[in-house]
């Protein structure tokens, strides 16, 4: 702990600096690869949609002895159309999921699993949805999250600066894309707990993202007055200052979503709870990435191409490009009436 506290001293003080500005196109390479990846996963895989947006028929069976084969060659044996999906719960469920049916079809299904596996349908957990239904869920769904933007987006114009609100919206268009990328990689159904859980990376990966941008605020406030650093010598040192802070408030909130996961989802069999967690656990991780390494580059980038900045940057060059120092003490008036640090020569003999 002392390591860490010694660090972030550091850091705030400009003492020990990461580059983090400079190397933007490191960063971008980096997301750039996880981008592809996600688009190729899209196109190629596409996202698995539960039946709350598509419509269909779930049906949840209590009972230990059952096995995914049991479950699906009882619903093969009645003819029912399209895909059918089979999943183990936990060690006592088996969900079994189906495109629409109608009501024939439906009691047909039960029917077959209360005879096959002697069960009563009261301890079927049934769930219908019509297309019609799940999409008009759907619209609902893309407006919410538009609408987040558009106001997220006025907000951070009134608060801060043009130039910054658009460098956040692209940091959380950068996180929602990635992070839908690989659930349709990993194949996670696509419910209305998944929505909740993209809605909630937004809200922090802005969250991150303000914090940071509020210390670059207050560096660069005068720093083409000063002229003693460029735009992106003060927004890198703002980031440094904050990068220890954003670290470790993304693990504390990984910890408790991870255990939600792996421990919930991946061994109690809690699969209500994966796809909130999976939203969330690569949410929170991506969110911290681009609030330091995506939107302060960028921010930067943006900026320096405005005159005044190229113009500041000519004159801290022509200055020797002086490294940055925060709090450093003025140095004590010379007392003697000679050059200070010249060692006085002996007289010859």
């Amino acid at each position: 702990m002392a390591k860490i506290t010694g660090l972030g001293g550091r850091l705030y003080t400009g003492e020990t600096s990461f580059n983090i500005i400079e190397n933007r196109k490191r960063w971008y390479s980096i997301s750039a690869i996880f981008i592809l990846a996600s688009f190729a996963a899209l196109i190629i895989q596409g996202l698995h949609l539960g039946i709350e947006f598509k419509g269909g028929a779930a049906y949840t069976l209590n009972k230990p002895s059952v096995s995914v084969e049991q479950a699906r060659a009882a619903v093969e044996n009645i003819g029912i159309p399209g895909e059918i999906i089979v999943q183990k719960i936990g060690t006592t469920k088996v969900r079994i999921q189906t495109g629409a049916l109608t009501f024939a079809q439906s009691q047909s299904l039960e029917t077959a699993l209360t005879s096959t596996f002697g069960v009563t349908a009261e301890t079927i957990d049934t769930q219908l949805v019509g297309p019609s239904w799940g999409k008009e869920i759907t619209k609902k769904a893309l407006y919410g999250l538009f609408a987040f933007l558009f106001v997220v987006m006025l907000f951070l114009a009134m608060a801060f600066e043009p130039k910054m609100a658009l460098a956040a919206i692209v940091a959380v268009v950068h996180d929602v894309f990635i992070t839908v990328g690989i659930y349709a990689l990993v194949g996670f159904d696509v419910t209305p707990a998944t929505v909740i859980g993209f809605l909630t990376i937004l809200g922090y990966s802005l969250y991150d993202t303000v914090v940071v941008f509020d210390k670059v605020r207050e560096n660069t406030k005068a720093v083409a007055a000063n002229s003693k650093m460029t735009y992106s010598q003060a927004a890198n040192l703002a980031v440094n200052q904050t990068i220890v802070r954003s670290v470790n408030t993304s693990v504390i909130a990984l910890l408790p979503v991870g255990s939600i996961l792996f421990v919930g989802a991946g061994l109690l069999g809690a699969g209500t709870l994966k796809d909130l967690s999976l939203a969330l656990f690569i949410g929170l991780a991506v969110g911290t990435y681009s609030s330091v390494f995506i939107a302060p580059p960028f921010l930067a980038q943006l900026r320096e191409k405005e005159p005044a900045m190229q113009a500041l940057a000519k004159r801290v060059a022509g200055r020797g490009g002086a490294p940055v120092v925060t709090d450093v003490k003025p140095a004590r008036p010379s007392t003697g009436s000679g050059p200070r640090n010249q060692p006085k020569r002996k007289g010859r003999k």
